[in-house]
């Protein structure tokens, strides 16, 4: 039975390696400088090491906005969110799956009584806003940097080419750690709390722990949505949305790869916290509106030219309605679930 109510979970793993690998290899299959499969087997290999090692640290911040505690509670929050992220992939809208859970889980305290973190909704909801500014703002510095440096050296036409297409791999290689670290929580971070697995020891070397395990299963889904059908999410990140030539591509991955990793870096935020510096909070950004970010820092700094403020609307529009949508879906759901098939969504 358990099995059965984590495929919501794994539904949710799919859609969203099939929505947000284009935020770390859309760049590049979009300028043509990496082949859709090769960026499809590394963003996978890598979202699966970045889930299992770094995964836990803005799982606990989802944790703390709502701990859902019953397994068919999980299983609905889940699942919504899935059906949300689904819909929009369809449309080819780079949605945020960290909203679409973040609405789940506030829909799930709604139904059941339960108070909302106010705090902790202000943090994730201020990383909508400060995630995409990061993004342009990286962005833009680091392409101000590599212009800088490009035009003080001379490379043969050959091994630049060869070296932006490694570049393009390296740091999607990056970007998809980041967003398995990151991104991990809203596939299971839900199910952490009413899932207890036996902690494990792979060939008497590598330990995981139950929640690690939930990791590996999440991200494999991830890596499986990567594979079967981002192509087209890629495309319209990649492309549609304002071309980029190879050194931008570049450019934008590393800068949605930082922002990602800084906002899941544990390690991280107890150095800044403990030299008393301001730090980012652990929570899951969206990665799609750090990308799309990232992408509209470089166009405003080549005059807005190029850029395709239409899409650029769609794609805002479908940010606001997510949490919306999601929220309702999850509120209704959870009435079937309760009253039609006689699930406990919610334990005391």
């Amino acid at each position: 039975m358990g099995i059965l109510f984590i495929t919501s979970g794994l539904f949710l793993g799919w859609s969203l390696g099939a929505n947000d690998a284009a935020n770390v290899f859309g760049t590049a299959v979009g300028s043509r400088m990496v082949k859709f499969i090769t960026a499809a087997v590394v963003a996978s290999i890598f979202v699966i090491i970045g889930a299992v090692v770094q995964g836990s640290g803005t799982t606990g911040t989802l944790g703390e906005l709502g701990s859902v505690n019953a397994l068919a509670g999980s299983f609905t929050v889940a699942l919504s969110a899935a059906i949300t992220v689904f819909a929009m992939t369809r449309q080819t809208i780079p949605v945020s799956s960290s909203q679409a859970i973040v609405g789940a889980i506030v829909g799930w305290n709604f139904y059941t009584g339960r108070t909302t973190d106010m705090t902790i909704l202000t943090e994730i909801a201020t990383s909508w806003v400060s995630g995409p500014v990061l993004g342009a703002l990286t962005a833009v510095l680091l392409y101000l940097l590599v212009r800088r440096i490009s035009n003080r050296i001379s490379v043969h036409m050959l091994r630049l080419d060869l070296g932006i297409k490694i570049a393009l791999i390296l740091t999607g290689a990056f970007g998809a750690y980041s967003l398995g670290a990151n991104n991990i929580a809203n596939v299971v971070g839900v199910f952490v709390p009413s899932v207890h697995l036996q902690d494990v020891n792979l060939f008497g070397v590598i330990g995981l722990s139950g929640a690690q395990q939930l990791y590996f299963l999440g991200s494999l889904a991830i890596a499986v949505g990567i594979i079967t059908y981002s192509r087209k999410i890629m495309m319209q990140v990649g492309h549609n949305l304002l071309p980029l030539n190879s050194v931008a591509s570049i450019v934008v991955v590393l800068a949605h790869s930082l922002v990602l990793f800084l906002f899941s870096s544990l390690w991280l935020k107890e150095l800044f916290n403990g030299w008393g510096l301001p730090y980012l909070p652990l929570v899951p950004v969206s990665s799609s509106q750090v990308i799309v970010g990232a992408i509209l820092g470089i166009g405003l700094l080549k005059g807005g030219r190029g850029v395709k403020f239409r899409i650029l609307g769609q794609i805002a529009l479908g940010w606001i309605l997510t949490p919306l949508i999601t929220g309702l879906i999850c509120y209704f759901a959870l009435f079937f679930m309760e009253n039609v098939f006689k699930q406990v969504v919610a334990l005391p």
